[in-house]
């Protein structure tokens, strides 16, 4: 049987590649051979997938609990995944930049969508008692999301508000890491000590943070914008999903805890504590930490009303 001209030059193409690596293209030729055919569920691992979902107690709603923040975390790593695409693109320019962009973008309204689930999808007497199982591990220590931020901004937008007067952009990462603003957000109500979460937290991951600020110091996706030429800086498109990721990452996404930790932990006259005893009152809500990526995008209006309006529509209803 006569081959096919595009399927010699196919043939012929392998062989140069293999050629180069020093390999026989017959042995590999052989594997294709001898190889079983792919399935879905090995290729997705569906089945390791499927049984990572281990609760604690025997309620039926933890397992809801599980799912959604290991889905979370997935979606965090799709995002990460974009950063360095970004960051490592040898000619990167705004069309790259708003394709990446929008692609994260799309990921944290997954997010905040799907966020109903742990809003409205367990029932409320579950959760406080299967929770109460879970201390002290909290959706605080998740440290893609720390990730996230990082790529994000220069570090020093990270920094608490009321500490940033200390430093500039070119200050040692280390030194502004022990200021870092979700330290606040995981100290006991009473004492205003580190938590247990946040101890395990910072043993963890601190090292491996700090490296990564410094790693991409350069190469964070503010960065990458001022390095831009300045007719791709005005690019209204590129400047609007940056704003959309602002907005995203700093007021949706910790907004939609705040309403879920509204509907499970507020309690008149006394608010129940997090999981962790973290201080979610004042750490959720962005009116308080004023953290904004790129507040040279905004104007000072916005600034000042920074997740206001948000939470009197979404969280109290209020029009």
């Amino acid at each position: 049987m006569e081959l096919k001209p595009e399927v010699v030059k196919r043939i012929e193409e392998l062989e140069k590649k293999y050629n180069v690596m020093g390999q026989d293209l017959l042995s590999y030729l052989d594997g294709l051979l001898y190889a079983d055919y792919l399935t879905y569920w090995d290729y997705v691992h569906v089945d390791t997938l499927l049984s990572l979902q281990n609760p604690k107690t025997s309620f039926p709603d933890e397992e809801i609990f599980i799912m959604y923040h290991q889905i979370t975390e997935l979606y965090f790593k799709l995002s990460l995944h974009e950063f360095n695409q970004m960051a490592t693109h040898k000619a990167l320019d705004a069309k790259f930049m708003i394709s990446r962009l929008g692609r994260i973008n799309s990921y944290f309204e997954n997010l905040v969508r799907s966020f109903e689930i742990m809003v409205t999808g367990m029932e409320h007497e579950q959760f406080l008692k299967f929770r109460m199982s879970l201390l002290p591990a909290s959706g605080f220590q998740s440290a893609q999301y720390r990730m996230i931020e990082i790529w994000s901004t220069d570090f020093i937008r990270l920094v608490a508000k009321d500490q940033r007067e200390k430093f500039n952009a070119q200050s040692n990462i280390r030194d502004m890491f022990e200021f870092i603003y979700w330290k606040a957000g995981a100290t006991e109500l009473a004492s205003g000590k580190k938590t247990l979460t946040l101890e395990q937290f910072e043993g963890k991951y601190s090292e491996s943070l700090i490296t990564l600020a410094e790693k991409v110091q350069h190469t964070n996706l503010w960065a990458l914008y001022k390095k831009l030429p300045e007719a791709d800086q005005k690019n209204e498109k590129l400047i609007a999903l940056m704003k959309l990721l602002d907005v995203n990452v700093n007021v949706n996404w910790p907004l939609s805890h705040y309403k879920s930790a509204v509907r499970y932990l507020q309690k008149d006259p006394e608010d129940i504590k997090a999981t962790g005893g973290t201080n979610w009152q004042k750490y959720l809500p962005p009116r308080f930490q004023k953290r904004i990526f790129f507040p040279e995008l905004w104007n000072e209006h916005d600034v000042e009303e920074w997740g206001k309006s948000w939470v009197a529509r979404e969280v109290f209803g209020l029009s």
